[in-house]
């Protein structure tokens, strides 16, 4: 990839787990980096922790699930470099539950950050765009390619991040922005060690080993890391990529390639 120096790379969720993995890869190339998130001191302890990078790193409080919110965010970021290169939405959340058992409180919560906020990410940083001729990389999940037993939720938000980036690939294209997704399988993220300890039935380390189970590694089966995302978020932004546009591209050791 080309220099990122003089570039400006949005990232919502930037706090933690893939989002400041992101913030750390593009900063270390110079870029401006705007982290968006809902908790102010998590975004503070991140962007401290990235001082000693080349690019700058500017905090944003803001709620990705409201349309308002979205707006408010990509305002904040152009009022702090003028301009928006790189669009990555990292915000998510991850309920899971059988179906019978799910509420509409449940339901919107997932909706409005996983896929509302995307959205709503992507139309107000459009214009923007458009002037720099940028890109938009999108955090899919391996839930979002195939079906996920007590996901429902999850995997209806994330199954429409998937169609939503081939859509606007489609349509942005002549604008020359290009619109890809990174998807995931189990990630070793804050949210991640939440979710084992949450549905693990007061046994995180079995629930762990149920879902290394799934993968094809067999005894070498590991979750990835962060940073492992990160490179693939990175590769896609790239200017030297420009044919790489409405790929959903899993990062899962081939969790989504079939059985084993």
């Amino acid at each position: 990839m080309d220099s990122c120096k003089g570039k400006t790379v949005l990232i919502t969720g930037g706090g933690s787990g893939i989002g400041r993995a992101s913030a750390v890869r593009f900063a270390s190339e110079g870029a401006a980096v705007c982290i968006a998130g809902r908790n102010r001191n998590t975004l503070l302890a991140a962007a401290a922790s990235m001082d000693n990078l080349s690019g700058d790193v500017f905090p944003l409080q803001g709620d990705v699930s409201s349309a308002a919110g979205c707006r408010t965010i990509v305002e904040k970021a152009v009022d702090k470099t003028g301009r928006i290169d790189i669009l990555v939405n990292s915000a998510g959340v991850w309920e899971e539950d059988l179906a019978e058992n799910v509420t509409e409180e449940v339901w919107d919560r997932i909706i409005d950050i996983n896929l509302k906020g995307t959205f709503f990410m992507c139309r107000y940083a459009i214009p923007w765009l458009k002037e720099t001729e940028g890109s938009i990389i999108n955090i899919g999940s391996d839930s979002g390619m195939i079906g996920n037993g007590g996901g429902a939720v999850y995997c209806a938000s994330k199954g429409g991040v998937t169609l939503l980036t081939k859509t606007l690939a489609v349509e942005l294209a002549q604008d020359g922005i290009r619109v890809n997704a990174v998807c995931p399988g189990d990630v070793m993220t804050p949210m991640m060690e939440r979710a084992l300890h949450t549905y693990g039935n007061d046994n995180a380390e079995t629930y762990y080993k149920s879902l290394l189970a799934l993968y094809p590694q067999g005894e070498k089966a590991r979750f990835t890391r962060p940073e492992e995302i990160a490179e693939a978020v990175f590769f896609l932004s790239g200017s030297n990529v420009k044919p790489i546009t409405g790929v959903c591209l899993p990062v899962d050791f081939g969790l989504t390639a079939g059985y084993r």
